[in-house]
C-alpha cells in the first residue's frame, strides 16, 4: 500500500523562525540517532517516519555516523525516502553531518575539507540525494584551522550540495568565531546544535547569548537526557535500558540515589502540570523563545506520539520554574 501523509499534517504542529533566516522549524524534530541502524527493525522505524510526517515533523536529522553500523541510518533513511516521500522532498528538511570518526586513515574524521566534502558526497549517496537542507560541522577540531573548516562549508553550500550551514557542539566561543568566519565568507550560519537539557545546562554560559546575537537558530539534542528525563528511571534502571548496557553515552553510574531522587521530585512537578516528565523537560526547552526546535529520538510511535504532546502546554508559571531550579540545584 502506498504511503499517503494525513491531509491535516500541518493543523496542528507549531512552527517556528530559524534565527534570522527564512526557515521555519517544527517545534519538534525527529533525531535518527539510535534505532534507524542495520541492527533495527525496518517496520518499526517506517511506522515512526510516517506519524513524524503526519504529526507535522518536516525536519529529519542524520550524521555520517548514524546507526549502527555507521551510515546505516542513512541508508535505510534513503530507502524509505524513496519508497514513500519521494514527492514530498520539497516539504522536508533533511540534515546531516560529519566530525567523528567514520573511516579508516587521516582524512577520517575532524574538520579538514578533505573530510567534510568526502562525508557529505558519501551521505548524499547513502540517501540518494542530491543535496541536504543543512550540513554541519558535527564537532570542533583543535588541530584544523577554524578557516579551513568553514570554508568547507561555505564550498559545500556554493556547490550547491546543502543549502545551508550549521555547527554543531561549538562553545559559546568557538561558535561566535565560527559564525563571524562564515559571515564573512557570504554563507551564514543557519542553526547551532548544542546539548542541552534540564541536567545538562552548558549551552546557558554564553552559548544562547551569542546565538541571538547573531541571528542564529538553536537545536538541542539528548533534551531528555538520554532518558533520565522521563519515567523510565523512576524506580531504578531497567533491563532494557541505555543504562543498564552501558554500551552507549549513559552510564549506570550516572543513575545515582541523587539523580533518582531529582527525577522523582520532577515527576510529581510535571504530574501536577498535567504532564509526563518527558513531555515537561521538552516543553521546558521550548519556553525560551532562542530555542527553534528540539531534537528528539524514538524507539517505537508511541514514544513520539507521547513526546508531541509536549506542545500542548509550553507555557511555565514564575512558580513552576523557582520550583524546578530548586530541585535540579
Amino acid at each position: 500500500m502506498t504511503y499517503q501523509p494525513s491531509a491535516a499534517r500541518y493543523d496542528k504542529m507549531q512552527y517556528r523562525r530559524c534565527g534570522k533566516s527564512g526557515i521555519k522549524l517544527p517545534a519538534i524534530s525527529l533525531g535518527l540517532w539510535h534505532n534507524f541502524g542495520h541492527v533495527d527493525v525496518m517496520e518499526n522505524f517506517r511506522k515512526i517516519l510516517h506519524l513524524a510526517f503526519d504529526s507535522g515533523i518536516t525536519h529529519f536529522d542524520l550524521a555520517n555516523n548514524y546507526g549502527p553500523p555507521p551510515g546505516s541510518a542513512e541508508t535505510n533513511f534513503g530507502k524509505i525516502l524513496k519508497e514513500d516521500f519521494a514527492c514530498y522532498r520539497d516539504e522536508l528538511i533533511i540534515s546531516t553531518k560529519a566530525g567523528y570518526h567514520m573511516w579508516e586513515g587521516p582524512y577520517g574524521e575532524w574538520g579538514s575539507k578533505k573530510y567534510l566534502v568526502s562525508s557529505l558526497d558519501q551521505s548524499l549517496k547513502r540517501m540518494g540525494l542530491d543535496y541536504v537542507d543543512i550540513f554541519y560541522h558535527h564537532r570542533p577540531d583543535p588541530d584544523t584551522p577554524l578557516e579551513e573548516t568553514m570554508m568547507a562549508l561555505d564550498l559545500i553550500v556554493r556547490q550547491g550540495k546543502a543549502l545551508y550551514a550549521g555547527i554543531s557542539n561549538y562553545n559559546a566561543e568557538q561558535a561566535d568565531a565560527a559564525i563571524a568566519i562564515l559571515k564573512r565568507l557570504g554563507t551564514p550560519c543557519l542553526i547551532h546544535q548544542p546539548k542541552y537539557s534540564m541536567f545538562v545546562r552548558d549551552a546557558e554560559n554564553g552559548l544562547l547569548d551569542v546565538l541571538e546575537k547573531d541571528g542564529v537558530g538553536c537545536i538541542p539534542f539528548s533534551p531528555l537526557a538520554q532518558g533520565l528525563l522521563t519515567n523510565k528511571y523512576l524506580h531504578g534502571i531497567p533491563q532494557d535500558s541505555r543504562a543498564a548496557k552501558s554500551t552507549g553515552f549513559l552510564q549506570e553510574s550516572q543513575v545515582n540515589d541523587e539523580v533518582v531522587g531529582k527525577i522523582k521530585k520532577l515527576n510529581a512537578l510535571a504530574e501536577q502540570r498535567g504532564q509526563t516528565l518527558a513531555q515537561m523537560a521538552l516543553a521546558w526547552l521550548l519556553k525560551d523563545d532562542r530555542v527553534t526546535s528540539v531534537l528528539i529520538g524514538a524507539s517505537k510511535p508511541e514514544q513520539l506520539a507521547d513526546s508531541l504532546k509536549a506542545l500542548d502546554k509550553v507555557d511555565f508559571t514564575a512558580d513552576e520554574l523557582e520550583k524546578i531550579e530548586a530541585i535540579l540545584k
